[in-house]
C-alpha cells in the first residue's frame, strides 16, 4: 500500500532535501555536456532514491546517489574510489562543505553558482543554515512513492513512440516528469529566461508528480499542455476527483485520490492518459505516427 505523505508533516525536511539536491544538480550541469531541455542535469530514480548520470572530471568518470535506505550520498568514481557523506539533521551550509569536500579528496573540482534556483527566498548554500531538517520515516515514505511512481510513467512511456524524455527528476523544482513532444517548435516566450526557452522550445504534453507547495498544500500529480490549446482546461478528465487549477493552468489529481483508490495504478494510468488525449486532439497531433498501443508482454523465445 502507497504511503501517507502530508506536506505538513515533512515540510521542513523536503525544504532541507530539496536544497541538498540542488547541489548535486548543479555539480551535474557542471561536469555533463548540455542536452536538449537541459535533460543532463536530471536525476534518475534508483530502488533505494535517485542519482546522477555520469559525470565527467577530465576524463575520471564519477557519479552520484542519494540512498535513501542507507541514507547517505554516495559518490563513486571509476577508478574505485569512494566517499559517503550521511544524511542527517545538518545545515545546508554543513551538507555543501561536506560535499565539496569529499570531491576535492577525490581530486574532483567543480565551481557551482551557490545560490538555490525555483524558490521563493532563496538562501546562498554556504550561508544557509535555517535548512536543517531530515526526518527518515519520512523520507522513505517519499522514496517509495518514487519508486512506485517511476514505474507507473515508464509503462505511460512506453505507449508513445516519437520524442520523449526520459522519466527524470528535476532537482530545481522537485518533481519527476515525463514529457512528449510532437515534434514542432513552440512559439517564443519573449519574456522567457535561457533555462525556459531551451525546456519550451518545442510543443510538450507534461506529466508528473510533486511533494506540494504553494498553492497545492499536499503532494499531486499534474499534466499540462504548453502551449495549451483552447479548450484543454473543459476537458472531462478520469477519474473524476481531478481537476484544472487556473493559477498553474495544470490539471491535477490528488495524491491522496491515487493512494486511497483500489486500483492504484489504473487511477494515475487513466489520468494521464485523458490528459494526454484531450491536449493532443485540440492540439491536432499526428497521433497516429506518434502512438502504439500498450506495449505487451515479451513472449518466451
Amino acid at each position: 500500500m502507497l504511503p501517507e505523505l502530508p506536506l505538513s508533516e515533512w515540510q521542513d525536511t523536503l525544504a532541507t532535501l530539496h536544497m541538498w539536491s540542488q547541489i548535486v544538480g548543479k555539480i551535474t550541469l557542471a561536469k555533463t555536456p548540455l542536452v536538449n531541455h537541459f535533460w543532463n542535469t536530471t536525476f534518475r530514480v534508483t530502488p533505494r532514491g535517485f542519482r546522477t548520470l555520469p559525470l565527467n572530471n577530465d576524463g575520471n568518470t564519477f557519479m552520484m546517489e542519494f540512498d535513501f535506505i542507507a541514507h547517505e550520498l554516495l559518490i563513486k568514481c571509476e577508478s574505485g574510489d569512494t566517499r559517503n557523506i550521511r544524511l542527517e539533521p545538518r545545515s545546508v551550509a554543513d551538507f555543501y562543505a561536506a560535499v565539496m569536500g569529499a570531491l576535492h579528496e577525490l581530486n574532483i573540482e567543480a565551481k557551482i553558482w551557490t545560490m538555490p534556483v525555483e524558490v521563493e527566498t532563496p538562501i546562498r548554500f554556504t550561508e544557509d543554515t535555517q535548512h536543517a531538517s531530515y526526518d527518515r520515516e519520512y523520507v522513505e515514505r517519499f522514496r517509495k512513492i518514487l519508486v512506485w511512481t517511476n514505474g507507473v510513467l515508464e509503462e505511460f512511456r512506453s505507449r508513445f513512440i516519437g520524442k520523449s524524455s526520459p522519466v527524470h527528476f528535476f532537482w530545481g523544482s522537485f518533481d519527476m516528469a515525463v514529457t512528449r513532444f510532437n515534434g514542432e517548435r513552440a512559439p517564443e516566450r519573449p519574456d522567457a529566461d535561457y533555462v525556459t526557452r531551451e525546456a519550451y522550445s518545442h510543443k510538450v504534453i507534461s506529466h508528473g508528480f510533486w511533494c506540494g507547495g504553494g498553492v497545492v498544500q499536499e503532494p499531486a500529480f499534474y499534466a499540462y499542455s504548453a502551449p495549451e490549446p483552447d479548450g484543454f482546461k473543459d476537458a472531462r478528465i478520469l477519474p473524476p476527483q481531478a481537476f484544472y487549477h487556473n493559477d498553474l493552468g495544470e490539471f491535477i489529481l490528488s495524491y491522496e485520490t491515487v493512494r486511497q483508490s483500489s486500483e492504484p495504478e489504473k487511477t494515475l494510468l487513466d489520468f494521464m492518459q485523458s490528459t494526454y488525449d484531450a491536449a493532443a486532439d485540440l492540439a491536432n497531433w499526428k497521433r497516429g505516427e506518434l502512438e502504439r498501443r500498450p506495449a505487451a508482454k515479451a513472449e518466451k523465445h
